[in-house]
């Protein structure tokens, strides 16, 4: 038996997540929540500049995350099952039939991302997949609201971290054997999944750009391409 992680964005699913939440968005959301938007948006170009393009998307989905405050689970949920009919169809449907195939095999499958949690669960239920999520999580407080605050952001290093700290916990609890050794897939699609590629027994490049594209040659990790 094996461990079997999939990335979303650029993987599993193929369209632009930014892009579809905007949309989703114009939709649902007031002038006080564009608002929160647009001055996150500002704040991620300065920071953006400083320290590259990762920092200003990080930036930006915190500021998303702020628009959220006050939202109870099932407006969110609410919010998240709409913005899934918006994008299921950029579903990557190769990729899907080679989880089945993992699934079939009796392998453990964890969609891995950076990516709001509600969101997965909702886009995961909806394409029928019987997976673990462990991705970026909105904060709650006592009563049940969101505070517009994320925890860690499920990127780089932290992917290796938590797919490590999910198999103790598999195995303190007795699902998966204390003793067995397991194989890891990494299915994933960009430079800032390497640490996972390197921890992997099998990564496996889904859809690469030019310069991922040149990384996976190199080391010789084979390619997933629609």
């Amino acid at each position: 038996m094996g461990v079997v992680t999939v990335d979303f964005d650029g993987t599993l699913y193929q369209g632009n997540s930014f892009k579809m939440m905007f949309r989703a968005a114009n939709k649902e959301f007031g002038l006080k929540q564009w608002a929160v938007i647009f001055t996150g948006i500002i704040k991620a170009a300065v920071i953006g500049m400083v320290k590259g393009k990762h920092a200003f998307r990080l930036q930006f989905f915190k500021a998303f995350a702020k628009s959220f405050k006050g939202k109870t689970s099932s407006e969110l949920d609410d919010f998240f099952r709409k913005l899934v009919m918006m994008g299921k169809q950029d579903a990557h449907h190769d990729l899907i039939h080679k989880i089945r195939e993992h699934e079939r095999q009796g392998n453990k499958i964890i969609v891995l991302s950076g990516a709001l949690q509600p969101f997965l669960k909702a886009f995961t239920k909806e394409l029928k997949l019987n997976v673990h999520v462990i991705s970026t999580e909105l904060q709650f407080n006592r009563n049940g609201k969101c505070t517009g605050k994320v925890g860690p952001i499920i990127n780089g290093d932290e992917k290796v971290k938590k797919v490590q700290e999910w198999i103790k916990e598999e195995k303190m609890s007795g699902r998966l054997s204390d003793d067995e050794v397991l194989d890891i897939w990494a299915y994933a699609d960009s430079e800032s999944d390497f640490p996972l590629f390197q921890y992997a027994t099998y990564p496996v490049v889904v859809n690469p750009d030019e310069g991922m594209k040149k990384i996976a040659v190199k080391h010789n990790w084979p390619l997933f391409e629609r």
